[in-house]
């Protein structure tokens, strides 16, 4: 079904969250888009059976959508394919966020307002009124470090790089190129925004508070953050390599 805005959801073992996230997103959206929205589930084959939970939420709900994968084939790639379901289903806006409730639906409507005078707008914890609850001091060292190394690094002035709380103009989906993506984990929400930036479209960021999940279990791992130190300067090194054959 086709709608304006859409916004997508990836899961793996979120079964607990999944239910209540569906319909505090939708109450939310009722208010602000009545008749304007999907909610898309993207699920990697949860073996806690949150895909077939969704199933059966989709049956009773007009607005929301599955997309399942076979397998666990990460962050990015679902995204991917959220997108590219979003796009083909007629979205002027995309929505990408958690499903485990540290992205508070709350926020979608200062989000999405937003998108009316940027292109790319970021739900950040790291600009004045932005917070983070329930993170211990290492966890919130790891990731405003992160968002500083990648900021340093790409020489741009996003203060929240790695956050996924994000809503994006169809335009800029269709300018950056979703096949050549390559990044997962957090490293996928930096080239979004890099690959944006680079393509010149306005980017905004949106203070939101950010609450560490309460139910299940993150996602977060020393290889994802390895990934980052790693995949960041390549993310440089071809967007330099781009501006050098361009004529």
């Amino acid at each position: 079904m086709s709608a304006r805005i859409w916004l997508v959801i990836p899961t793996y073992n979120e079964a607990e969250n999944l239910g209540p996230i569906v319909h505090a997103v939708a109450r939310v959206m009722d208010e602000i888009a009545p008749g304007e929205y999907r909610i898309l589930v993207v699920d990697d084959s949860s073996p806690d059976g949150t895909g077939q939970l969704a199933d059966a939420l989709a049956a009773e709900l007009e607005i929301l959508e599955v997309l399942h994968r076979a397998g666990k084939g990460g962050l990015g790639r679902a995204y991917i394919a959220g997108f590219e379901h979003a796009l083909a289903g007629g979205a002027e806006l995309v929505v990408e966020m958690d499903a485990d409730f540290s992205h508070d639906p709350r926020h979608l409507p200062a989000l999405i307002a937003a998108a009316d005078e940027a292109d790319l707008v970021l739900g950040s914890r790291y600009v004045a009124g932005g917070s983070v609850r329930n993170w211990s001091p290492l966890r919130k060292l790891i990731s405003r470090g992160g968002s500083m190394y990648a900021r340093a690094v790409l020489g741009i002035k996003v203060r929240d790089l790695t956050g996924g709380f994000k809503c994006i103009r169809r335009p800029v989906l269709e300018a950056i190129d979703l096949d050549s993506l390559r990044a997962d984990g957090y490293v996928f929400q930096i080239e979004v925004t890099y690959r944006a930036i680079g393509s010149g479209f306005t980017v905004r960021e949106v203070p939101i508070e950010f609450v560490d999940r309460t139910v299940g279990a993150s996602k977060m791992s020393s290889m994802i953050a390895l990934e980052a130190m790693l995949l960041v300067p390549r993310l440089r090194r071809e967007r330099t390599r781009q501006l050098t054959r361009s004529p």
